[in-house]
């Protein structure tokens, strides 16, 4: 299933069914945003489509076994590699790093320098509701704002090379990043209402450009070294 143009109003948006992501929230949100988001069903289409969501709800072992199951873990390597328009949400940020301590042993897609750990500091675990993010001036996707979490795990600092949002929960933890097309939102930005649909907004009209215009020599070196 490869992308198409639709209409005049957008792209096709593909989203990976990782078996632990609620599809309907994340559907529906693009729907809002008049686009026609389609579940994606093989490695060419993650390849071929225009953007690509990651979403994730469940744990880490059980996402990257799916990725894995159907050979979809490579296809994803190779968008972010490239930084084309690709979107992790919540666990789907978790999946881009290259470790996690929810499941020691097994191995994330690694594009994304370091591990997550749980969250920490006599904080309740999991986080769940809203919470404030801080973006730096130069982030082309992320606002500072208020969005909703579900997480127990974090990233901890941002990695070299990548723009990041931070939040506090018991403890500093990366809320968002974004380099060239690609963004990962720790926070879900599908039920974030119109803070969350913003982010989206500008994902996909930003996200092509934001890739042309990135220094694509220098950063697909160092991805690759980590993908």
């Amino acid at each position: 299933m490869s992308a198409a143009r639709v209409g005049t109003r957008g792209y096709e948006v593909g989203i990976v069914p990782t078996g632990v992501a609620n599809l309907e929230t994340v559907v529906a949100a693009f729907r809002r945003l008049g686009r026609t988001p389609r579940v994606l069903d093989s490695a060419t289409a993650i390849r071929d489509a225009e953007y690509v969501v990651l979403p994730g709800v469940g744990s880490f072992a059980d996402g990257m076994a799916e990725l894995r199951r159907q050979g979809w873990d490579e296809a994803l390597r190779r968008r972010i590699r490239e930084l084309r328009p690709t979107l992790g949400i919540c666990l789907g940020l978790q999946l881009l790093c290259e470790w996690s301590d929810e499941a020691p042993g097994i191995l994330g897609l690694g594009c994304v320098p370091g591990r997550t750990v749980r969250l920490a500091g006599g904080c309740r675990v999991p986080q769940l509701g809203w919470n404030r993010i801080t973006a730096p001036a130069d982030a082309v996707f992320l606002r500072s704002g208020i969005f909703y979490f579900a997480n127990s795990y974090r990233l901890e600092a941002v990695p070299p090379g990548w723009t990041g949002a931070i939040g506090l929960h018991g403890t500093r933890f990366v809320a968002g990043l974004e380099r060239g097309g690609v963004l990962a939102c720790q926070f879900h930005p599908e039920l974030s209402g119109r803070t969350g649909a913003a982010v989206l907004g500008r994902w996909l009209a930003q996200a092509p450009a934001a890739a042309e215009a990135h220094d694509g020599s220098r950063a697909r070196v160092r991805l690759a070294a980590a993908c």
